[in-house]
């Protein structure tokens, strides 16, 4: 069977990267529609050697779609998603919108496809950070029983789109020709030869939208109401995904060979670690890689039946574009 889909955002960095991944992955459509800004209007976009127009948003361009990829943001989802479910389109929205909606389905499909059932029309993408987090997390939390879980991201300025990413190659740019690095319009400090714990806005208890978000979606997709969630974000000099350090207590003593088993049995899972040979992830090796690395996995020294590992994921993949298709493929199964 093919189907009608939606790009929303089109000209956006996940945008772009839904494009490259439906053709790499040869997912075959029937038509495809391609949304974004005023600025944008008159383009065009070659894929798979068709030249296909942007077009105007409005609450009637969802005919005809099955499903709709929202990609451009909190405010465009909550103005048009209800319009898009009104034409009997699904939509797979990658913005923060809906995804504590408890009507809302939040997914990750390796980890809650179950979620799917009975969804009304919207299902939410999970923030890229906490995909990438609970990929590594989830087969353990099976295996042993996840009770808490500390993380400090080290997250590649892709995930702040277009801009962020033009910001650091123009500073580097200046810096490799000694010239002067312009004042940053993005990120409040330079980015390159830097990092800052600064991503999202921050709240009026210290912590950070983006730390909020690993709290709230991990409890809503793992089922885990009262799971304790301790994060600090942190923005680096990376172009694409993301790295996170996890250390992680639970219920039972995990043993290093259960663990190993667990992560190399579950779809989505790389496992490299081998530290004495300088094996393990890294953002050059997860960067355009469908799948999610693990490694550094050892005994925690602080935490009583405590596990401590590194996980590197595209957060332009699996962190956003390819989970959407992954949802919109569990979708068409049923």
């Amino acid at each position: 069977m093919s189907f009608h889909f939606g790009i929303i955002g089109a000209t956006g960095a996940i945008g772009k990267e839904l494009l490259i991944l439906l053709d790499e992955l040869n997912i075959t459509l029937e038509s495809l529609k391609l949304f974004a800004s005023q600025s944008s209007q008159g383009k065009k976009i070659n894929f798979r050697g068709e030249e296909i127009p942007l077009l105007p948003l409005n609450k009637r361009a969802f005919e005809g779609l099955d499903i709709a990829f929202f990609c451009a943001g909190s405010a465009i989802s909550k103005e048009f998603a209800k319009a898009a479910t009104e034409s009997n389109t699904v939509v797979i929205d990658n913005s923060s919108a809906f995804r504590l909606d408890p009507q809302v389905p939040l997914v990750i499909p390796e980890i809650n496809p179950e979620a799917l059932q009975n969804h009304q029309g919207i299902i939410a993408n999970p923030n890229c950070s906490t995909i990438i987090a609970l990929m590594a997390l989830a087969p353990l939390h099976k295996e042993f029983g996840l009770q808490r879980f500390f993380a400090s991201t080290y997250q590649a300025v892709s995930g702040a789109g277009n801009k962020a990413i033009g910001e650091l190659q123009s500073q580097l740019k200046s810096w490799s020709s000694n010239e002067n690095i312009s004042k940053p319009e993005v990120f409040p400090h330079q980015i390159a030869l830097n990092l800052f714990p600064h991503v999202g806005d921050f709240g009026p208890d210290g912590h950070s939208s983006e730390e909020l978000k690993m709290l709230n979606e991990s409890r809503k997709i793992l089922n885990l109401p009262n799971l304790s969630v301790s994060t600090t974000c942190v923005r680096v000099p990376v172009l694409r995904a993301h790295s996170i350090a996890i250390t992680a207590q639970f219920e039972k003593l995990p043993s290093i060979d259960r663990a190993y088993a667990a992560l190399k049995n579950t779809p989505g899972i790389e496992v490299i670690d081998n530290p004495t040979k300088n094996h393990y992830p890294i953002p050059q090796t997860a960067s355009k890689n469908i799948n999610c690395q693990v490694g550094r996995l050892r005994k925690d020294a602080a935490l009583e039946n405590g596990l401590s590992l590194w996980v590197s994921g595209d957060q332009l993949w699996k962190g956003g574009a390819l989970n959407a298709i992954q949802i919109a493929q569990e979708i068409l199964k049923k």
